[in-house]
């Protein structure tokens, strides 16, 4: 079942108004909370956004703060469509879900990244198995170093030593039959070489 669960794996982007129910929700944080850490270090710090108007505001300081930025070769392939949105000033970079789940980890450490990675797609794959939508969000973690950004998620819990490193919109997905996107795609990428 997990290979399966893995396979048919796919990102939400349009979302359900619905509360995601809190047994569902809590099973989703488990699994990343049983996520491995480097030398088990079980340091992400996960805050969980389930009050529309913290949301709002989120998506409004994010709203705002790409739309002071200019695209350049640099920055246009990652973050390029964020800003342009955003200064049409359509930009919700969480796509309407009812729950955010952002995932902080210490400043500096060196698995920062990799423990969150690991949390996160855990998360992705207890959703599916629950019949949730999910989609992994960057726009946090490109803005980790931001002033506004940090204020506003220290003042929500985030410690002043943490920074975001991802996070994950959740929500139940707005489809005809209310289930998450499972069909099965082909891989096109992602080289695999046998040594031996």
């Amino acid at each position: 079942m997990a290979l399966h669960c893995m396979a048919t794996r796919h990102s939400t982007r349009r979302f359900k108004q619905e509360p995601v129910d809190v047994e569902k929700l809590r099973q989703v944080i488990e699994a990343g909370r049983q996520a491995p850490s480097g030398k088990n270090k079980q340091q992400n710090h996960f805050l969980v956004v389930r009050d529309p108007d913290v949301l709002d505001t989120l998506a409004r300081l994010v709203r705002e703060e790409f739309a002071g930025m200019e695209i350049t070769d640099e920055n246009s392939e990652d973050i390029g469509n964020a800003i342009r949105l955003s200064k049409k000033g359509t930009y919700v970079f969480h796509y309407h879900a009812p729950t955010l789940i952002i995932v902080a980890n210490k400043r500096g450490y060196g698995n920062r990244y990799a423990d969150t990675a690991c949390a996160i797609e855990n998360m992705m794959l207890a959703a599916n198995a629950l019949d949730l939508g999910s989609c992994w969000i960057n726009q946090l973690r490109w803005l980790k170093d931001n002033p506004v950004l940090l204020d506003y998620l220290c003042e929500l819990g985030m410690q002043e030593d943490e920074q975001v490193f991802g996070s994950l919109s959740l929500g139940y997905p707005d489809t005809e039959d209310g289930l998450p996107n499972r069909k099965i795609l082909p891989i096109r990428g992602n080289e695999v070489t046998y040594i031996g």
